[in-house]
């Protein structure tokens, strides 16, 4: 299939929304509603002990504190996917790590949205000195790692249950 046309119907902060013509190999078209955003990333940092997740509020659906990974969007211009990770991590939890590696990549909604997340695995944390941006509401939380299958029933996040549901597959193997 082949892109013909693309139109910007609203432009946001966080997303565009477009509307969009395809060409298939058969002649025939069709058009598209698209949410247009950049990216995201999250990832399952750990330790012996813990994992370290958040806890925020998700005004888009209403949640005063939902359980997350740390995650942040692909918003700094040339920055990969590993590098906006290990930013986010030290302004989300004011942490960083020695061992880094891809678990999973995904679209979140790819039949109306272009977002793709890159989940991580972190280890080797340490402590670093952060800010924490005064404009978010995180509520850090050394999860109990024993406790994986807690933090699986009590998550309702999309990123945050393929990157726990991955981890403790791994962790089973």
């Amino acid at each position: 299939m082949k892109r013909i046309h693309t139109e910007t119907r609203y432009s946001g902060r966080i997303v565009d929304v477009r509307s969009e013509e395809y060409r298939y190999d058969d002649g025939s078209t069709a058009e598209r509603e698209v949410v247009v955003h950049p990216g995201a990333v999250a990832v399952v940092a750990h330790d012996d002990l813990h994992l370290w997740l958040v806890r925020q509020p998700r005004e888009a659906v209403e949640e005063p504190g939902l359980l997350e990974l740390p995650a942040g969007k692909l918003d700094v211009e040339g920055e990969t996917p590993l590098e906006a990770m290990k930013r986010e991590l030290v302004e989300e939890i004011g942490k960083e790590a020695d061992e880094w590696r891809e678990l999973k990549r995904f679209y979140t909604s790819p039949g109306f949205a272009r977002e793709e997340v890159w989940v991580f695995v972190a280890t080797g944390l340490r402590d670093v000195p952060y800010e924490p941006d005064p404009g978010e509401r995180i509520e850090i939380l050394p999860w109990p790692l024993a406790d994986l299958d807690g933090a699986i029933a009590e998550c309702t996040d999309a990123k945050t249950l393929i990157g726990l549901l991955l981890f403790r597959r791994e962790l089973n193997r």
